[in-house]
């Protein structure tokens, strides 16, 4: 018996509407659906494509064991995360090795940021696997937010908000433009790291861009407790006067 294949879907960031062709074949053509959740959450991937779902498909929820902030030391989080990722590879190769495709759901891209990438690397030498690029959350929230990214030669910069107060602040000095991600209970340090920087009048910002709750905010109106996970800060480019 042949062995199913292992296929990385982005399913986008979040309209139903954004997931491409290939992507929605190959979800509606598998026996078994995988997606991340937290615990207790029913997750933003399975959420925008359930309606696509036939009733007879397997779904394989692989849950988080922590997500949101970082419990203190002595909890070891890498550690815990890679026990995580081990335990939902094997999980995902038991129905693979039976003969049949996984569709493992990543919002937005599967390769970009995305947790797709950890059963690819446990799980691709093994099995056959197929990744489908999705729309992600930075060209997403420039759509939603009406503003270009970049022009021309300009050069766009990525970051996690995630980063230390001084390296965000020497990655985003002198920048050209940028896109700063994974905020959360991080938002107050980015928008420190912006006022030093005097990027405020630059800076655009977005929350659950293309979701059914998605907002956008002026910076300075933003509370930093109410800050989720999805949500981010452009810094787009100058505007070329072409």
């Amino acid at each position: 018996m042949a062995n199913g294949r292992l296929l990385g879907l982005g399913v986008g960031p979040g309209d139903p509407e954004l997931i491409t062709l290939k992507a929605l074949r190959y979800l509606r053509e598998s026996p078994v659906v995988a997606y991340y959740i937290g615990k207790d959450k029913r997750g933003n991937a399975l959420s925008s494509v359930e309606s696509y779902l036939r009733p007879e498909q397997i779904l394989l929820p692989l849950v988080y064991p922590v997500t949101g902030k970082k419990p203190p030391p002595p909890f070891d989080y890498e550690a815990a995360m890679r026990d995580f990722y081990d335990a939902a590879a094997e999980q995902v190769a038991e129905h693979l090795a039976a003969g049949r495709d996984v569709a493992t759901l990543c919002e937005g891209d599967p390769f970009f940021y995305g947790s797709f990438m950890y059963l690819h690397d446990r799980l691709a030498d093994r099995f056959e696997a197929d990744v489908v690029p999705g729309v992600c959350s930075v060209v997403a929230s420039a759509s939603v937010l009406r503003t270009p990214l970049v022009y021309r030669d300009q050069t766009l910069l990525v970051v996690a908000g995630t980063l230390p107060e001084e390296e965000l602040t020497r990655l985003l000095s002198g920048v050209q433009a940028a896109a700063i991600m994974k905020l959360g209970s991080n938002f107050e340090k980015v928008r420190r790291v912006i006022g030093r920087l005097g990027l405020d009048e630059r800076a655009l910002y977005v929350e659950r861009a293309t979701m059914a709750d998605q907002h956008i905010r002026p910076l300075a109106e933003v509370d930093p407790q109410s800050v989720p996970y999805f949500s981010m800060v452009l810094l787009p480019g100058e505007r070329w006067q072409g």
